[in-house]
């Protein structure tokens, strides 16, 4: 079956399962979970491949699972608008963790494998391996509530607000195959990896509360040179999601809403920059996250708003995401 025929089915099964557990939820109870929507650097390490995926859940910030997501893009090579047109499916299969080592420190993690292919003037190419791995630590600042005079603590325990700030810095590896061949593609994110180091530093502000949330992501990616002389350029990443909780007994269900962009810098190799490499992408999404027991079921839909990748030569189209975790 298409990759595209299963966004659609999937898309199917989350307009059901919204009305289905809608009608079951009971919006006056508290969720129990922490709220936490992680944004780590680009997957496949490439400029194209935005920044701005989620790297946690809504549900809880200790878990361990996996990650399918799906990415479209089409490149024209040619300025004319009947020049040929490379459509590049993009499939990365991910491990991720995110594990607390005290209370207001936790580390992310993710190890991807990239199955990438590209169709262009009739003839098929592929490429699939170890993508690059990423590591972050965070430290979170918590809120807590201000006491009331009049009130006595006797557990002498403070109230958290709902709300946090976290603060992020760590490291994309390079273990994902750099393939100098294709640096001569439209799309230059068309690679496994980027052979190269990458410095990422964030600033994230999140509020939780019993029936909505909100979180916020700002993230700047040092992309180092690699072996090639080959860097891609530097880039800065947000993103804001907003949901709200429905509950039941047993099933946490949140339905939530995004807006998520990426501005990178031109690609520099042998210490001259490229043109028309540089640019920028902003991006719409919705999904859904299930709770239930220890498990977490999560999908999400993104399409673009407003786009300009290099020189106007490479568009995304659609990206997709669905997973399963089991959390701490």
């Amino acid at each position: 079956m298409n990759v595209f025929q299963n966004i659609k089915t999937y898309c199917v099964l989350f307009f059901l399962s919204f009305n289905i557990t809608g009608s079951l939820a009971n919006n006056t109870n508290p969720c129990k979970h922490d709220s936490y929507f992680k944004v780590l650097c680009d997957l496949c390490g490439c400029a194209t491949s935005s920044g701005s995926f989620g790297f946690g859940t809504l549900s809880n910030s200790n878990f361990i699972g996996v990650r399918y997501i799906y990415q479209n893009f089409e490149s024209k090579n040619g300025i004319f608008d009947n020049s040929p047109i490379s459509k590049e499916n993009f499939n990365t299969y991910q491990l991720w963790a995110q594990i607390p080592i005290n209370k207001n420190f936790y580390l992310s993690a993710n190890l991807p494998y990239q199955h990438l292919n590209r169709d262009f003037n009739n003839t098929e190419e592929s490429i699939n391996g170890i993508g690059d791995a990423s590591l972050i630590g965070w430290y979170k600042f918590i809120f807590y509530k201000k006491e009331d005079e009049r009130t006595i603590n006797f557990n002498n325990q403070k109230q958290p607000s709902g709300h946090s700030i976290q603060i992020g810095l760590g490291a994309k590896l390079p273990t994902g195959k750099f393939e100098q061949r294709l640096t001569d593609n439209i799309n230059p994110g068309f690679q496994v990896g980027t052979g190269s180091l990458d410095g990422i530093f964030s600033l994230g502000y999140n509020y939780g509360g019993n029936k909505i949330g909100v979180n916020t992501l700002l993230s700047y990616y040092l992309k180092g040179e690699n072996k090639n002389d080959y860097q891609f350029g530097n880039q800065i990443s947000y993103s804001a999601n907003f949901y709200t909780v429905l509950k039941t007994t047993k099933i946490n269900f949140m339905p939530f809403l995004g807006v998520s962009g990426d501005h990178f810098e031109k690609i520099t190799q042998y210490n001259e920059k490229l043109n028309e490499t540089d640019g920028y992408i902003i991006n719409s999404s919705l999904g859904t996250e299930i709770a239930f027991k220890n498990y977490i079921i999560g999908t999400s839909l993104t399409l673009p708003i407003s786009q300009d990748m290099f020189g106007g030569n490479v568009t995304s189209k659609q990206r997709f995401s669905l997973y399963l975790n089991y959390a701490l």
